[in-house]
């Protein structure tokens, strides 16, 4: 996984995530192999997503997106309401170019 999100960077990749509509729909079967699957999907052709859960599931968003979040190897930019937002860079070209952390990142 990537290093923690600095504020800044987190601030940057919600203001993105604004325009962006749910590609998936947690229910009330909660988080299943086929939800972390489909969302891993996503992950190959975009690498910021927003997640709904629906009323009936009974679950809290923030411990289903952490679940979630620890299942893909992204992080979690946020959750409002019912939906939250999950981050995780495309290894060999990353589309979105966060804004500098505070320490040097070394390669």
């Amino acid at each position: 996984m990537t290093s923690k999100l600095t504020s800044k960077q987190r601030a940057y990749l919600k203001s993105i995530a604004v325009n962006l509509n749910s590609i998936s729909q947690i229910g009330k079967d909660s988080v299943t192999p086929e939800n972390v699957a489909a969302i891993e999907e996503a992950f190959h052709t975009r690498e910021l997503i927003k997640i709904s859960v629906l009323k009936n599931c009974a679950d809290d968003p923030r411990t289903i997106a952490e679940t979630v979040a620890e299942r893909t190897r992204s992080q979690v930019v946020q959750v409002i309401g019912r939906k939250f937002v999950l981050y995780r860079p495309d290894k060999e070209q990353p589309k979105i170019i966060l804004p500098a952390s505070d320490k040097r990142r070394e390669k």
